[in-house]
Formats: structure tokens, sequence, C-alpha cells
């Protein structure tokens, strides 16, 4: 039993690493396409700020941890099968395919598998997971869209005066403050699975007598997430900094402003949000301010139909690995 938990326990770390490997695209992808800073200089940026980011609490460690699924029956079997399952689809998709996916919505389709093969969906808090997930998940990256869209026109017209040249000047010191404010919200709000999924493993095997997530449960979280960060996934880093659309420095701003509002108001709610979405909305909404042509819509196909796929798939393979982790213990 003891194994269980510890083999759960470093699973969900490293689960922790790899959204934080592939979350350095969100980080630091549109700082790098303005030319901001250098891959390093962003890279060191977004790892020391993403530690920051548990300055947000644990409003959505507490929704993962026991408004996803009964936290009855949150074992070490059904995390490891949850996580197994996710990343199976996550290593996939954004490792071989080099898409970015969503580490939030494969580890809540995954929760979902195991804990439907484990209680039936009686288990399943589905209520919640409309209220937190699914309404949060379609919402966002439309209203990502439309302020970064909004926001990016906003600057045109204020600048429209100056020359392009002396506005992206400028706009390059701004971005930096924005890099930083959007890499603090973004670990305020990955890490908090991790915490979440950390702090029902140790109540389920009588460790801790309520939700109350421990300073090295917060720590390892970030520490793992960081970690991730730094060692970064360039691949997808190229997908998102060259392939959606091309930006400029003010173009940066408006993403990583309107992405860190999001991230940072979900984070304090309790929705676990997919940075994935927001950036990949706001992406698309600064470069519709060119025209829509701007915005590379066959790549953006191919983002979305990942997204639709995430929680389903990831579901489906927890579930088939639950049932067989069951036959072999």
């Amino acid at each position: 039993m003891f194994l269980i938990l510890i083999f759960a326990m470093c699973l969900t770390l490293f689960f922790s690493f790899w959204n934080g490997f592939t979350d350095a695209a969100y980080s630091i992808s549109t700082v790098i396409a303005t030319r901001t800073l250098k891959p390093i200089e962003a890279v060191t940026v977004a790892t020391v700020c993403n530690f920051i980011g548990m300055l947000f609490g644990s409003a959505v460690a507490l929704t993962i941890g026991t408004g996803i699924v009964s936290e009855n029956i949150m074992s070490g079997e059904l995390i490891i099968s949850a996580l197994i399952g996710a990343l199976i689809f996550d290593v996939t998709s954004s490792w071989i395919y080099s898409l970015p996916i969503s580490e939030t919505h494969v580890l809540i389709g995954g929760l979902v598998g195991a804990g439907i093969a484990e209680g039936g969906l009686s288990v399943i808090n589905i209520q919640g997971i409309i209220d937190k997930v699914i309404i949060p998940m379609i919402a966002a990256p439309f209203i990502a869209i439309l302020a970064a869209f909004l926001f990016g026109c906003l600057i045109i017209r204020c600048f429209r005066n100056y020359t392009a040249s002396k506005v992206n000047r400028n706009f390059k010191r701004s971005q930096i403050a924005t890099t930083v404010l959007f890499a603090v919200t973004n670990g305020g709000n990955a890490a908090q699975k991790t915490m979440g999924i950390m702090t029902i493993l140790l109540i389920y095997y009588g460790f801790l007598t309520k939700f109350t997530v421990p300073f090295w449960v917060v720590f390892s979280a970030y520490a793992t997430l960081s970690l991730g960060i730094f060692l970064g996934g360039w691949r997808v880093v190229k997908t998102m900094a060259t392939k959606i659309t091309r930006l400029k420095p003010y173009q940066g701003v408006s993403v990583e402003l309107v992405s860190a509002i999001i991230l940072g108001a979900t984070a304090l709610l309790g929705f676990p949000m997919s940075s994935t979405h927001v950036v990949n909305g706001s992406i698309m909404g600064v470069g519709m301010t060119q025209r829509t042509k701007a915005v590379k819509w066959g790549m953006t196909r191919k983002i979305i139909i990942a997204w639709i796929l995430s929680m389903p798939l990831s579901a489906v393979m927890s579930f088939i690995i639950f049932k067989l982790i069951k036959l072999i213990i």
C-alpha cells in the first residue's frame, strides 16, 4: 500500500515536470517570437516567475482534488491510471506531433475515466465538471480572442500617428513586464493541479484529515513545474511562436496581458484553466488585428481537433489502464 502511494506521488511529480516542459511554450513563445528576449533569457524569467505563482493559493487544487471525482475513491491505483492515460495522449500529441496540448484537460479526462472504471458514473461530479471545467474550457478561448483583438485594436488606434519602429521599440520594454506577469499567473494555475492530486492522496491514505495543502507539497509542485519550464518544450515553442501568426511586440504585450488576467482570475476562482486555450486564443485575436489571413488557420484547426479529443481519449485510456491494473494486483 505504501509503495503504491510513493509511486503515485512520484508519477504526479513527473506529470508536473511534463506540464512545465510543455508549458515553456506558453510562458515564452510570444516574447521569443517578437525577439524581445533571447531564448535563454526568456526561459530563465519564466522559470523564476512561475515559481512565484504559489502566491495564488490552492483554490484550483481543491477543485482537482475533490471536485471532479468523489474523494472517497481517490486511491493510488486510480491516480496512477489517470496519470498514465493522460500522459500517453499528452506525450504523443505534444512531443511527436508538436501540438500544444492542455495538461489540464488530459488530467481531468484521466480522472474521469479511471473514476468511472472504479465506481461508475455516480462517483463523477458531473455538475462540478460542467461548471468549473467545460464552460470555462469553451468560453476562455473566445474571451481571449475577443479581448486580445480589442486590446490590439486599441493600441493601433492610440499609436496610429507614431512610426512602427518607435512603437515596437517601446512595447519591447513593456513586454518584459507582461511576460513576468503572465509567467506568474501561469504557474499559479498550473502547479495547483499537482498540489490537488498529492493532497487528496495524503487524505486517502490517512496522512491528512482535511484538505489542507502542506508546504512541502506546494514547494515540490512548483519546483518540478519550474524545472520542466527551464528545460523547455522547444518544438511546441516553435509551433506557437511561428506557425499560428507572426507577432510584433505590441501584439506580444496584448497576448500576455490578456492571458495573465484570465489565468490569474481563474486561479483565484478555482477554475482549472488551460493556458493552452487562453494563449492560443489570444494569439489568434491579435493576429486578426492585421487581417484574418494573418492567422494560419490550417495549424489552428489541428490544435482545435487536439483540444476536442483530449478529454475523451484520455478518459478511455485511463479507464482501460485502471481495469488492467486491477487484473494484475
